[in-house]
């Protein structure tokens, strides 16, 4: 099986958690150091080029720094120097109305955009509103769906008003669709993960005919793909292929490379939830070649977060779906060795398929230890798929009720359903 790579110290994934909670390259983060220290310490200051190289080595654990960096660390974050290089490990925790109020533009987070009825909008409109959007997505990579589902449905319907109610060109008209569409999906999105199928159901229709009238797609083809995906985890696994197979063929050959990828791996995962293995398989390596094409072309920026990385989790995904646990773990241990430990719930969600495939691996020992993991990580997390995936695990691991750590994992996190 291979042992797993050793994880960096909790100083270390705390230095990198507490750098990407505030959204801070390590570009900035050098710059904030700088700031941080007096004019004498200034003046004797490295370049900002040595300094990175400095904190790449520190956020992956190879050494810690220094005292002078430490008490430089504590007022840039402000926090005390114990807690920031102490041993017990704590992800920064943040209120919802904290992280927004990171995230949105404006002065008013939680407050939806204005509609201007009977004003006519152009390209600044378009552009506050698509900022907008892709703040949500940013605020989800960070919070449950129950913390979201409130100030993304307030957003996408301050859109459609806006599309109802305002007057505008007949291209700005296609460029406002376009971004209800992109509105529609995370909308959408976000409810899934809150558990409000019906609801997530209803934005992705809207958006897929906002889309459509926009003559965008591959927005068109993303929406059909997260509506795929939402069937493929809770619905009929038939149409759950129906609907993937739909947004493979209305990604235009000429799409991203990203999004053609991202439409095959969603019908990667709706096949391996059919049971069928072949066809899983072969959407994977269409998934793969398709990636393999992207060379940074420009792309919307929905795609943000797909890359090889996530194929990787896709395809560890499809292969513990299908039952084969050998090749699912060192895929699964080799993504979660580096993952963006800020993403709590999507941290959560991976140690849960893998702990799965390790109890399928009939490793139980090693699987309760990822399992607690799982669930430690999960408990604050407002996601109706986290709770979910930690009954699956529990369930998986009642089989081994006889060995020591997993009975006491049972003990601790008793299944109820």
């Amino acid at each position: 099986m291979g042992k797993a790579r050793k994880p960096p110290p909790a100083w270390a994934v705390r230095l990198r958690a507490e750098r990407e909670a505030r959204f801070w390259s390590q570009k900035e983060m050098a710059r904030q150091l700088y700031e941080a220290a007096p004019p004498e310490v200034q003046s004797t200051f490295p370049s900002r080029a040595s300094v990175m190289r400095e904190l790449r080595d520190w956020e992956a654990g190879r050494w810690k720094p220094g005292s002078r960096y430490k008490r430089l660390y504590a007022l840039a974050f402000g926090i005390d120097e114990s807690v920031l290089f102490g041993d017990t490990f704590k992800l920064p925790g943040k209120s919802p109305e904290e992280v927004l109020a990171t995230i949105l533009p404006g002065s008013d987070s939680l407050a939806p955009l204005a509609t201007r009825a009977g004003r006519r909008i152009g390209e600044t409109t378009i552009e506050d509103l698509a900022a907008r959007v892709h703040s949500m997505r940013l605020a989800d990579d960070i919070l449950g769906g129950e913390d979201l589902i409130v100030p993304a449905f307030r957003e996408l319907d301050a859109a459609v008003r806006l599309y109802r109610e305002a007057t505008h060109t007949e291209e700005t008209g296609w460029k406002l669709l376009a971004v209800i569409g992109e509105s529609a999906q995370i909308a959408g999105w976000i409810a899934s993960d809150a558990g409000q199928h019906e609801q997530a159901a209803q934005a992705y229709g809207l958006g897929i005919s906002a889309a459509k009238e926009a003559g965008d797609a591959v927005l068109e083809s993303n929406l059909i793909g997260s509506l795929a995906y939402q069937v493929s985890n809770v619905g009929d696994m038939g149409s759950a292929v129906v609907l993937a197979h739909a947004a493979v063929k209305a990604a235009p050959v000429h799409s991203p490379p990203r999004a053609r990828a991202l439409a095959w791996d969603r019908l990667a995962w709706a096949h391996a939830r059919n049971s069928d293995a072949q066809a899983a398989m072969r959407a994977l390596g269409e998934a793969s070649d398709a990636l393999a094409s992207d060379r940074g072309q420009p792309g919307p920026g929905y795609l943000y977060w797909v890359d090889a990385g996530e194929l990787q989790v896709m395809e560890a995904r499809v292969y513990t779906e299908l039952r084969r646990p050998l090749r699912a773990v060192p895929l699964l241990t080799d993504v979660l060795a580096r993952y963006n430990t800020t993403h709590t719930r999507e941290l959560a969600l991976y140690l849960s398929w893998l702990a799965v495939a390790l109890a399928d691996a009939n490793e139980p020992e090693e699987a309760a230890h990822q399992a607690r993991r799982m669930l430690e990580m999960s408990a604050d997390v407002a996601s109706d798929r986290t709770h979910d995936r930690s009954l699956v695990v529990l369930n998986k691991l009642t089989s081994y009720a006889d060995v020591p750590q997993v009975r006491e994992l049972l003990a601790d996190f008793p299944v109820d359903g």
